[in-house]
C-alpha cells in the first residue's frame, strides 16, 4: 500500500467539538448513512479516535465520517440542525443504538463536556467522546482524472469481478480489480480485472470522457466491498476521480476516498486462451442448479466436479471417498468431439451468479486447457477458469 497520508482537522472544527451541537434527525436516515460509514472502521484498532465516527452539524444537515486511514467514506444528511457543532463518537456503539430504536422515531443529538447525548422517546443514552481534531482527515490530493459513470456501468465493473479478487495477502497486487483502459480509436475500452491465479473475470464498457490517459489502477478489495453497499442504495451517475496514489467515488450524498494498491497488476492477457475452438452452450439456470446439486457430494478440500461433454449432453459427476457419488445429466448445445474436464464447483457456482443472460457459453479446448466462460446477454464480459484433475 502506499504510505499512509494524513492532515489534521483545523482550529475552527477543534472548536466546535468542544462546544454544544444539537439537532434532530429522522432515524431512517441517521442508520442508512451510519450502516455506510460505519462498516469501514475497524473493531481492534490500536488508535482510538479511529473506532469514532465524527458527527459534523451544520446548516440543514449532518455529516459523517469514518476512516481507517486506506478508505474514508463521508456522506451528509438531512437534520434540523439547532446548534452547529462536531465531535467523534464511538462508530459501532453509536450504530448499535440507532439501529435498536424503534422504526419512524425522531433523534435528538447533543454534545458537550465530552459526551453525546442521544434521546429518543423515553430512550436516552450518553456516549464518551473524542475531540474532533484529533479525527485524521485523508487528504485527495490532487486527481487529475475525472470522470463519470452510469450507476448501471459501474455496478458491473465493480461487482462481477469481485468474486474472482484474490484474498493471498502476499501476492498483495491481485487484492484488488485492476481498473484500466484497454485497445485503441472507437475499439477503446474502460476495463476492470480480477483474478486469484485461479479464475479470471474481465468487464469493460465504453470509455466515459475525461477517461483518457488515466493510469492503469488497482482498487483494493476493502473498496470495492464498500462502493458496492454504496451502490446498491443509489441509483444516479457515479463520479470518479483518481490519480497513481487514490481514488475517489461519489455516490449521491455519500463519498468513498481510497489509497490505490502500490504494485504491478499482471499480463493477464497471458492467460485468456486464443484457440478454444469447441463451444459448450448451457442454459444458465439448469446448468447452475445441477452443479449445486452434484457439488454436494464433492470433497469440501477440492470442489471438484468433472464434465463429460459429447453430442448434445453434459454429465456432471463427482465423487469423495468420505460421501459417495453423484451424477447428473443435462442437455446442452454441443456438437464437436468428446471432452473430460474438471472444474472447482465453487468457482462455477461463482461465476453463474454474474451471468446475466439465460444461457452460458463456454468456450473449450481439451481437458487440460483453460475455459473461456462468456455472457450471451453482456459482450463486455469475458471469464476464464482454470481445469483441475478429477
Amino acid at each position: 500500500m502506499t504510505t499512509a497520508t494524513a492532515t489534521r482537522s483545523k482550529a475552527p472544527e477543534a472548536a466546535a467539538g468542544d462546544s454544544a451541537m444539537k439537532f434532530t434527525i429522522e432515524r431512517a436516515h441517521l442508520l442508512k448513512a451510519l450502516g455506510h460509514v460505519q462498516s469501514v472502521v475497524e473493531r481492534r484498532g490500536t488508535i482510538a479516535v479511529l473506532s469514532n465516527v465524527k458527527i459534523e452539524a451544520r446548516g440543514d444537515g449532518v455529516s459523517l465520517t469514518a476512516t481507517d486511514m486506506d478508505i474514508s467514506i463521508a456522506e451528509k444528511i438531512p437534520a434540523t440542525v439547532s446548534k452547529n457543532g462536531a465531535t467523534t463518537v464511538p462508530a459501532h456503539t453509536f450504530y448499535d443504538i440507532v439501529r435498536k430504536l424503534p422504526e419512524g422515531a425522531q433523534i435528538e443529538l447533543s454534545s458537550g463536556d465530552s459526551k453525546v447525548t442521544i434521546k429518543s422517546g423515553h430512550s436516552r443514552f450518553s456516549l464518551a467522546c473524542l475531540p474532533v481534531d484529533e479525527f485524521p482527515v485523508m487528504a485527495d490530493g490532487d486527481l487529475a482524472f475525472n470522470f463519470t459513470l452510469k450507476a448501471a456501468d459501474c455496478k458491473s465493473l465493480i461487482e462481477k469481478p469481485s468474486f474472482a479478487i484474490s484474498t493471498e495477502e502476499t501476492r498483495y497486487y491481485l487484492n484488488g480489480i485492476y481498473l484500466h483502459l484497454s485497445g485503441s480509436g472507437k475499439a477503446k475500452a474502460l476495463r476492470a480485472v480480477a483474478t486469484d491465479g485461479h479464475r479470471l473475470a474481465r468487464i469493460e464498457t465504453a470509455t466515459p470522457a475525461g477517461a483518457d490517459g488515466m493510469p492503469g489502477v488497482i482498487v483494493p478489495r476493502k473498496a470495492i466491498y464498500e462502493l458496492k453497499k454504496l451502490l446498491e442504495e443509489s441509483g444516479g451517475d457515479v463520479g470518479v476521480s483518481l490519480s497513481e496514489a487514490k481514488i475517489r467515488f461519489v455516490c449521491g450524498n455519500a463519498v468513498l476516498v481510497s489509497k490505490l494498491i502500490d504494485g504491478n497488476f499482471p499480463d493477464y492477457e497471458r492467460v485468456i486462451p486464443s484457440g478454444n475452438d469447441k463451444i459448450l452452450e448451457v442454459d444458465r439456470k439448469s446448468f447452475t442448479e445441477a452443479v449445486d446439486r452434484v457439488s454436494v457430494i464433492s470433497s469440501e478440500k477440492s470442489r471438484a466436479i468433472k464434465f463429460h461433454i459429447e453430442n448434445g449432453k453434459l454429465t456432471l459427476s463427482a465423487s469423495s471417498a468420505e460421501q459417495g457419488t453423484a451424477s447428473e445429466e443435462i442437455d446442452v448445445t454441443y456438437a464437436s468431439t468428446l471432452i473430460e474436464i474438471g472444474f472447482n464447483s465453487r468457482y462455477l457456482l461463482d461465476m453463474m451468479t454474474n451471468i446475466e443472460g439465460d444461457t452460458a457459453q463456454f468456450l473449450l479446448s481439451d481437458g487440460a486447457a483453460p475455459a473461456i466462460v462468456r455472457d450471451t446477454a453482456d459482450v463486455g464480459a469475458l471469464y476464464v477458469i482454470m481445469p483441475m484433475r478429477v
